[in-house]
C-alpha cells in the first residue's frame, strides 16, 4: 500500500474496492461513489463489481490510471481509453523511481500468496525493472 502513494501520490478508489479489502484503508487512500451507476452496471455484466467499479471511476476521473490484473478487465479499460497497469507495474514503477532498490524480493512475497505469476512475465518484470 505504501508503495501506491509513493509512486502516484493521489489514490482513490470505490466503495466497492473497499469493502472487498476487508481491512480499514490507510486516510491517504480516497474513496468516491462513482457518479454513473448505471455504466458501472453495464460493465459488471462482463467483469466483476470491483474491477467495474475501477473502470467506471477512471472513466470519471480523466487522466487517471487504473490497477486492474484481471485480463478482461483490463482489455475491457484499454478498449476505454483508460491507461493501465498491474500490480507488476507498480512495483517496476517503483524501481524505476528509485522508492526501491529491487523487486526480486517483492516478487517472492507475491509468489507465495495466490498471485499468479509465470516464469515469462517474471523474468519479463525483471529485465524491465534492470535485474
Amino acid at each position: 500500500m505504501d508503495l501506491l502513494k509513493k509512486v502516484y501520490g493521489s489514490i482513490f478508489t470505490t466503495q466497492d474496492i473497499a469493502s472487498e479489502f476487508g481491512d480499514s484503508l490507510p486516510e491517504w487512500i480516497e474513496v468516491l461513489e462513482v457518479k454513473d451507476p448505471f455504466r458501472q452496471q453495464l460493465l459488471e455484466l462482463q467483469i466483476d463489481k470491483g474491477e467495474s467499479s475501477a473502470i467506471a471511476l477512471a472513466l470519471e476521473i480523466p487522466g487517471s490510471t487504473v490497477i486492474l490484473d484481471d485480463f478482461k478487465a483490463r482489455k475491457i479499460a484499454i478498449k476505454l481509453g483508460i491507461q493501465v497497469t498491474g500490480t507488476l507495474g507498480v512495483i517496476i514503477r517503483a524501481r524505476q523511481k528509485g522508492i526501491i532498490s529491487s523487486i526480486k524480493p517483492i516478487l517472492g512475497k507475491l509468489k507465495q500468496t495466490n498471485f499468479r505469476l509465470s516464469t515469462d512475465l517474471e523474468s519479463e518484470a525483471l529485465m524491465m525493472a534492470g535485474e
